[in-house]
């Protein structure tokens, strides 16, 4: 199929494509979809993960960046798994730019899809993290992620507090909701072989939407972790507008100013943000 194309693997749209069969059939049992589930699959590439996420879900809405592959990967369906042709949906767009309207827009007589209710790719290593946070973002309705990614994003992503791999990125999937490892992967299931191992890491988006302002936790979480040796006083001492300030509001969120931002959890830094919003109502109404 790569030779049919002219296709040549690019770093620049992190392409290392799934050969294996044993390798796809454990994703797809990992990810533990329903037959009602409507899969959102991000860089199919030729196309070995869509045919086993059609046998488990009931349509995939596959998400392809390059217009060769987005163009074949329809043909492919056809060809070797024509019972399931129609369930696919092909959206050519970066992930990075997906929308729920994007989703949704309708076209070539095709009835609008059901609301994506999982998340399931070999992701390309250097947008990983953003693409799952945009995407959680976005789609409300995601309730599972289960995504191969670089063995060490997927470390940062499941790491807890306290732990060396802690940072950002755990702290805003852990908004979303609860991450883990969940296995290796190894480096020959690949073409072309990376030079990096990588990792499946599955998600349970939580069933009840945190109700925080989830742009002023984000923005409470870079701040800590820009200087994530520094003393939570004294790296939030801008972002609060004082080193004074940032103290009075980590007493009011009931943190310790002298804790650093890795040994906090996502609900410590839901309060941070929640205090400072008090302290500016406070402030606007003298």
């Amino acid at each position: 199929m790569a030779a049919e194309l002219d296709l040549r693997p690019t770093k620049q749209l992190g392409q290392n494509f799934v050969h294996d069969g044993n390798t796809v059939r454990r994703i797809v049992a990992a990810a533990g979809l329903r037959s009602t589930d409507h899969v959102l699959e991000v860089g199919p590439g030729l196309g070995s993960l869509t045919l086993g996420l059609l046998d488990a879900a009931a349509a995939v809405t596959a998400v392809e960046i390059d217009p060769r592959l987005a163009g074949l990967l329809p043909a492919t369906v056809r060809d070797h798994h024509p019972t399931r042709a129609a369930a696919l949906r092909v959206v050519e767009a970066d992930a990075l730019q997906v929308t729920g309207a994007l989703l949704h827009r309708t076209g070539d007589d095709l009835p609008a899809p059901a609301e994506p209710t999982a998340l399931v790719a070999n992701l390309p290593y250097n947008i990983a993290v953003p693409v799952i946070l945009h995407l959680l973002a976005e789609l409300p309705t995601l309730r599972s992620i289960m995504v191969m990614v670089q063995a060490e994003v997927a470390d940062r992503l499941a790491a807890g507090p306290g732990s060396r791999t802690y940072g950002s990125p755990s702290v805003k999937l852990a908004w979303y909701g609860t991450a883990k490892r969940a296995g290796s992967v190894p480096r020959a299931i690949f073409w072309p072989v990376p030079g990096v191992d990588s990792a499946l890491v599955a998600v349970d988006v939580h069933p009840h939407r945190r109700t925080d302002d989830r742009a002023a936790v984000f923005a409470v979480v870079d701040a800590a972790f820009a200087q994530r040796r520094k003393t939570l006083r004294s790296a939030l001492s801008v972002w609060a507008g004082s080193a004074p300030t940032a103290e009075r509001i980590l007493r009011a969120a009931d943190v310790d100013p002298g804790a650093r931002g890795e040994t906090l959890t996502v609900d410590d830094y839901a309060r941070i943000a929640q205090a400072r919003a008090d302290l500016d109502a406070s402030v606007e109404t003298e």
